[in-house]
């Protein structure tokens, strides 16, 4: 079966039309929701270096849908410490994770946010209120001061992301492909030198 020269440059056409369709979810909702590390930083306090930090979280219309229908979104703060060497690789002095849950509870109308790690539980009564809560770390504990030597260098650095393999099994394909469910920030790195 021969294709004529005017089948072909349709089939291209079309092929080219469905890309650009394809791309525009993307375009349109990358302003709309996303999660962004503001600032962070490493200040000694007592005998320990704690991180203080400001985040900022723009939901997308999918995942506010998502915790009005009861679905929990977990997200993981994740921030490392590396102390830089010049013949070996970064040394990781710190790799640690903070894991939260924020649900909507329809019954009691309030937002709750849980702090797996440690087991804190907070109740809100707006969205809002409880992403603010979450946005603000403060006089996080990272290192002791021993831990720290004079003279060289350390990097820091901290990211956010939506946890989508802890979402409900049948919304998961669906994260995946879907832009609106991209809510991770980029690393937020800077240099320490003590």
């Amino acid at each position: 079966m021969r294709v004529s020269v005017s089948n072909k440059a349709s089939l291209c056409c079309s092929l080219v039309y469905c890309f650009f369709v394809w791309l525009l979810p993307v375009s349109c909702f990358a302003s709309i929701s996303s999660v962004e590390v503001k600032n962070a930083e490493i200040t000694l306090q007592g005998d320990s270096y704690v991180l203080s930090a400001d985040i900022d979280y723009q939901l997308s219309v999918r995942a506010k849908e998502a915790l009005q229908n009861g679905v929990p979104l977990f997200w993981v703060l994740q921030v490392k410490l590396q102390q830089h060497r010049d013949y070996f690789w970064d040394k990781t002095l710190v790799n640690r994770s903070i894991r939260y849950r924020i649900q909507y509870h329809a019954l009691l109308n309030m937002y709750r946010v849980r702090i797996e790690n440690g087991g804190e539980v907070y109740n809100f009564s707006t969205l809002s209120a409880a992403l603010n809560m979450m946005s603000a770390v403060r006089d996080l504990r990272i290192i002791d001061k021993a831990g720290i030597v004079p003279g060289k260098r350390y990097f820091a650095g901290i990211q956010v992301k939506l946890d989508r393999d802890s979402l409900p099994l049948p919304l998961r394909p669906v994260a995946y492909t879907n832009p609106q469910w991209y809510l991770s920030s980029d690393w937020y790195v800077w240099s320490l030198t003590k």
